[in-house]
């Protein structure tokens, strides 16, 4: 879905007929509020942003976006654009920033761009959340192994912390494995700090 909110109507049905063209579900809004609105954190697809709307500007509206974990990425345009204002939107999360008046193809291609940009990063937290679940299997003494493995403590080592026997860390750590579908501790350490990570 490519969503476009610009206060120009002409701008906007000019934009949904190209996009329609291509056959690209489109949804149009004539102010940020409307879009803000209709908007979910979990919705999929790109923003075609005007920098320059009466209420919330399109700057405004990118950094509520980011500020609400909305993570669509963002095309601004703007019929007044300079480098300072690019150079904003991007420093704010913006995914591009083009010009008006602009050249279809070249619009086309960076929204397939953040289109694609979108799919990526829609599996990436997939991922990611599937490997959260992961750990929330885990019991709170299971995670205290687990990050006590991931510091590079030996079983010895963490039976000392914990106050357990070493047999004990290691019916853990087996359980641990278990239930994280690894089979070494350093598939353990790789799968927790791709957590963090994310």
């Amino acid at each position: 879905m490519v969503f476009v909110v610009d206060d120009d109507e002409s701008m906007r049905d000019s934009i949904r007929l190209l996009l329609e063209s291509e056959h690209l579900k489109t949804s149009t809004f004539s102010c940020a509020l409307d879009f803000m609105q209709s908007c979910t954190p979990r919705q999929g697809g790109c923003l075609l942003l005007d920098v320059r709307m009466p209420g919330m500007s399109g700057m405004e509206l990118l950094e509520t976006l980011k500020a609400s974990g909305i993570l669509l990425p963002v095309i601004m345009i703007s019929g007044h654009g300079d480098v300072p204002m690019a150079v904003r939107a991007l420093k704010h999360g913006a995914f591009d920033f083009i010009q008006k008046p602009f050249n279809s193809r070249e619009l086309l291609e960076r929204i397939h761009a953040a289109l694609e940009l979108d799919q990526k990063n829609r599996r990436q937290n997939s991922e990611n959340e599937q490997r959260r679940s992961l750990f929330m299997a885990l019991t709170d003494r299971e995670m205290e192994v687990v990050d006590l493995v991931v510091a590079g403590n030996p079983s010895k080592i963490i039976a000392k912390s914990l106050g357990i026997s070493p047999k004990t860390v290691d019916i853990h750590r087996a359980n641990i494995m278990r239930k994280l579908d690894v089979h070494t501790v350093a598939e353990i350490v790789q799968l927790r700090l791709s957590v963090r990570d994310a």
